[in-house]
């Protein structure tokens, strides 16, 4: 899922060597929260317009979790 994240977010964002992924462990109804933190330049570029990019992530994220029955979350940082 990180590579996944991380592939996306890159085409979108003008410093790509600032992207990372941190991964938490998974919580008590294992969910996997993964934490994107990018340059505060290309914040805007990821969120989008009433957070319509990030939500656009976050069901591209899920639906491939969901192949591998797996729960997740992003969290933008």
């Amino acid at each position: 899922m990180q590579e996944l994240i991380v592939t996306i977010v890159k085409g979108l964002v003008d410093d790509k060597d600032a992207v990372s992924v941190t991964v938490d462990e998974p919580k008590e109804d294992g969910t996997v929260v993964y934490h994107l933190h990018v340059a505060a330049d290309d914040m805007g570029r990821v969120i989008g317009k009433q957070g319509r990019i990030a939500k656009a992530i976050r069901t591209i994220v899920r639906s491939a979790a969901g192949k591998v029955e797996q729960k997740v979350a992003i969290e933008i940082d």
